[in-house]
């Protein structure tokens, strides 16, 4: 199947509905009679009328959030396919996809400790350190110097690829492949699934930036301190 057919049946509308996880597994284990399974095995590339069984389990902690588990006809191994799941409940559409301290990405992504110390500011894990910043708890990317500002982008742009591999796709042997968007509402859902590699594709595209409200944008990816904590 080629991109553009794959994109253009990828994309539909469920009238049942999803409100979790557990609905995204019911619907694999359930798939010969589920209209929407038929259609997401088909875009994985599978032919249905040669499946046998199918497992679908959550996963905590990882970036899979459900492995669907396939038994097909005149295979011995079973084929596991690990899924993403953003299920969303505004029209705006914004989810979390990652969220961690900032002593994590530098472990990942090896940030040098004056990049760790300005991200660490924007965060609010160090206090402002100016007297007028917009908000008394950290400081916006914006009030840094221009230099500061730039050592940011330098380092975001260089390392691009692997940020957005890592905070999409993951690593390991838990690493998602698949990416299924929903609404999370009773009826009448929207819902997309497209392989991991379109959607980095995706929100590749463009510069890396600070926003106009302070943030970093990483392509189509928009960091901000998590609200609550101190994390991004």
């Amino acid at each position: 199947m080629n991109k553009n057919k794959l994109i253009k049946l990828g994309s539909k509308t469920a009238k049942n509905g999803f409100k979790n996880e557990k609905d995204i597994c019911s619907k694999f284990e359930n798939w010969k009679k589920d209209s929407e399974a038929i259609l997401w095995l088909t875009i994985m590339g599978y032919s249905v009328d040669r499946i046998l069984d199918i497992k679908a389990i959550i996963i905590s902690r990882e970036k899979t959030d459900v492995q669907v588990q396939i038994n097909i006809e005149m295979i011995e191994a079973i084929s596991r396919e690990n899924l993403q799941v953003k299920l969303v409940s505004t029209n705006s559409g914004f989810n979390q996809i990652d969220k961690r301290w900032v002593d994590k990405y530098s472990e990942l992504w090896s940030i040098p400790n004056d990049i760790q110390t300005l991200l660490k500011y924007f965060t609010g894990q160090l206090k402002p350190r100016i007297d007028n910043s917009r908000d008394n708890r950290r400081m916006f990317l914006d009030e840094f110097h221009k230099k500061e500002q730039q050592l940011i982008i330098d380092f975001f742009s260089s390392n691009k690829p692997l940020i957005i591999n890592d905070i999409l796709r993951g690593r390991g042997p838990m690493a998602a492949e698949w990416i299924l968007v929903a609404q999370k509402i009773a009826t009448d859902a929207r819902w997309i699934l497209q392989p991991m590699n379109i959607a980095i594709n995706h929100f590749s595209s463009g510069n890396v930036e600070i926003s106009p409200r302070g943030s970093l944008k990483i392509g189509r990816i928009t960091v901000q301190r998590k609200g609550g904590d101190r994390s991004l």
